[in-house]
């Protein structure tokens, strides 16, 4: 695909770039921005990143900037879930006998989505409630 055809995609990948790459305790700099872009077949230059950055907290999204020393860091603040809230989601994905192991994981393969890249890692947990057997059979309700 030529890279112009992904131009008016731009947007839409560095919100995708943001919300997988960054968290509350992971940031990402514009060259690593423009690099993830380049992946994905867009070029870019980094003035125009910071128009999108704006249009997308202008749309809603919670991107904090931050400088240290002499480098700018950007990541996502607040999400539609917290890591906290995410984890109890999990959790009861595991716990309910009524749903399939294959279902479960399913299941949580999604809720890592609303995630980071790093907070979903942390998601990857077993729950262990004794004498609870999960079903076999898949039934519709």
């Amino acid at each position: 695909m030529a890279k112009g055809n992904n131009q008016k995609l731009k947007i839409v990948y560095l919100m995708k770039i943001l919300l997988e790459r960054t968290d509350e305790t992971h940031s990402i700099t514009m060259p690593e921005i423009l690099t993830a872009l380049e992946a994905y077949g867009i070029s870019a230059e980094r003035k125009s990143i910071y128009s999108d950055i704006e249009n997308l907290r202008l749309f809603g999204m919670d991107i904090i900037g931050e400088q240290q020393d002499r480098t700018y860091y950007y990541h996502v603040g607040n999400r539609h879930f917290e890591l906290a809230e995410l984890k109890l989601l999990v959790d009861f994905v595991q716990a309910a006998k009524f749903i399939t192991a294959k279902k479960s994981n399913e299941l949580i393969k999604k809720i890592e989505g609303f995630a980071s890249r790093y907070e979903a890692s942390q998601l990857q947990r077993q729950v262990y409630v004794s004498e609870r057997i999960k079903t076999m059979k898949r039934r519709f309700v």
